[in-house]
């Protein structure tokens, strides 16, 4: 078996995944594509000339980026350019289909799913290991429901009682990975300032609280808190979210969200920072263990039950 049979052969699982998986999908038929022209000993710029597509528009069809999958006839065209064997092809091209089927967040409208964030939520589905940092919200994984919307309320002040409730709503689905059968790792860690911060009400936050103790103690989940007193902490100034897809040839990813845009980053040195970054605020930061026992005492003294 050449070396590109052997690498696709192990794309062959994931065309039996229960659930629609496209942006991971979209994401392997890129990588293998871009596999196959390397083993022809083709630039991206020859091989987009040689069948009539422009380097942007092969650029992307590797990368796996856009809303829709690339379309059938180009990805055949490329695959006979690269002299790709019939059973190579065919798994390929069985993976473009199962690409097309539509995950369960894109059948939200476009307002609350603009394709940035609907390329963060199909890559958090597909990823082995989701690493989170955040500074001033509980992470949305690890969210009750009256706490994103109190968040929702304070973003959006003015959106309809609907638009708050389809947006509740579409982040409970999104939590709901975290509790199927082959769940992703999660490391989260929070600055405690989020823990202090009071939305909605001191009931909100200590069900939210009481909410990440439960989640800690699942083996797939790591919580770990900064303490205020931490001075000089190596913290990124934005919140930052790592993803790791397992096995599947695939780059890391790095997510960082702006107010109305996000940034994604793939290239190794600039998501090796990231994750290096992220290792040594996990060095900073208080133990599993110690930020379990943070969360009961911010519970006790800040919000508790007869206050």
């Amino acid at each position: 078996m050449s070396a590109a049979s052997h690498r696709i052969s192990r794309l062959e699982p994931y065309l039996d995944r229960a659930e629609p998986a496209p942006t991971l999908l979209k994401m392997l038929v890129g990588v293998q594509l871009a596999g196959f022209r390397e083993d022809a000993g083709l630039s991206q710029d020859q091989a987009a000339r040689d069948v009539g597509f422009s380097g942007a528009k092969l650029s992307r069809i590797e990368s796996g980026k856009g809303r829709k999958p690339p379309a059938e006839n180009d990805v055949r065209a490329l695959l006979d350019r690269y002299g790709t064997d019939a059973y190579e092809a065919s798994v390929l091209l069985k993976l473009l289909r199962r690409a097309g089927e539509p995950g369960w967040w894109q059948r939200y409208d476009k307002r609350l799913m603009p394709e940035w964030f609907d390329r963060l939520v199909g890559l958090q589905e597909a990823a082995s290991t989701i690493r989170t940092f955040e500074i001033q919200y509980v992470p949305g994984l690890l969210q009750t429901g009256a706490y994103t919307e109190a968040v929702v309320q304070r973003g959006l002040p003015n959106a309809a009682p609907g638009e708050v409730r389809r947006r509740v709503e579409l982040r409970k689905r999104r939590t709901e990975l975290l509790e199927r059968a082959d769940p992703p790792q999660l490391w989260a860690i929070i600055d405690e300032s989020v823990l202090l911060r009071v939305l909605g009400s001191r009931e909100i936050m200590r069900e939210q609280l009481e909410h990440l103790v439960e989640m800690a103690k699942k083996p797939h989940v790591t919580l770990q808190i900064v303490p205020l007193d931490v001075t000089n902490a190596s913290a990124p100034a934005i919140p930052v979210t790592y993803l790791r897809f397992g096995g599947a040839d695939l780059p890391d990813v790095v997510y960082l969200e702006h107010i109305r845009s996000a940034n994604f980053l793939e290239d190794r040195d600039e998501t090796e920072e990231y994750r290096v970054a992220l290792d040594r605020l996990a060095d900073e930061a208080l133990t599993p263990r110690e930020s379990l026992n943070r969360l009961r005492e911010t519970m006790a003294t800040r919000y508790a039950a007869d206050r």
